[in-house]
């Protein structure tokens, strides 16, 4: 796919790909058409903003629209996807996320706890941050839907890092020009860093979770003994 962009972009205008879907957007609908692409692309995550965001800042680099109208409606469009994630999130709520984790493997509900008193604590800055990570970019507004986190505090912090994602792309596209798919060369080692530490953490926590069950007897996580008082009650003490 994104050799097809390369190719495209090689004789100065994409016409194919994603790269093509996006300039047909933009020349139909100029700037508003760069912030349609960047909403699907918060709801579609393999829509990657590291092309359409550069392709932005080249085609108002071209004339065909305005630089601050690229970065206004771009950010828009990244608040609207959002929003659409936050609202799925607040329709699933804590308590279908809580059934789900308790029947889930290897996983306890004080992992749950303990992932939601972190959220609490940290969500105003892991909403931010993580619109600047692949991968993070959408799914972060999920949990902050999840836990209602307060919707101002949501559209502040999603709209500031939103801005400065979308503004260091645009400008990188803008100012490298025919040359503006070089930007998601250098994000494809970032992005596939990124994918390769959740892959490892995914892992190294699979193995500590078995290590313990099978020490603790193959007791399934999260049981316990009674204890005394428990006894009591059931009338075998």
């Amino acid at each position: 796919m994104i050799e097809t962009v390369y190719a495209a972009a090689s004789e100065g205008g994409p016409t194919d790909g994603i790269a093509g879907w996006a300039t047909d957007l933009m020349e139909k609908l100029g700037a508003p058409g760069a912030g349609l692409a960047i909403a699907l692309e918060n709801l579609f995550p393999p829509l990657p903003s590291e092309v359409i965001l550069p392709l932005a800042g080249f085609t108002a680099a071209q004339g065909k629209m305005s630089l601050v109208g690229a970065l206004v409606w771009t950010t828009i469009g990244s608040v609207v996807g959002a929003l659409a994630l936050y609202g799925i999130g607040a329709l699933i709520g804590r308590d279908r996320i809580r059934a789900l984790v308790a029947r889930l493997p290897l996983v306890k509900i004080e992992d749950l706890d303990r992932t939601e008193a972190w959220f609490a604590r940290h969500g105003s800055k892991a909403v931010f941050f993580g619109r600047m990570i692949p991968i993070f970019r959408s799914l972060i507004s999920i949990p902050a839907g999840v836990e209602r986190m307060p919707m101002m505090t949501f559209l502040l912090y999603t709209t500031l890092g939103s801005a400065l994602w979308n503004t260091i792309f645009i400008l990188a596209g803008y100012q490298l020009g025919d040359n503006w798919h070089k930007v998601e060369e250098y994000m494809g080692t970032y992005s596939k860093g990124v994918l390769a530490l959740v892959v490892l953490a995914v892992v190294a926590f699979i193995a500590v979770r078995i290590v313990k069950a099978r020490r603790g007897g193959g007791r399934p996580p999260g049981k316990h003994h009674a204890g005394p008082r428990e006894y009591e009650r059931d009338g075998t003490a």
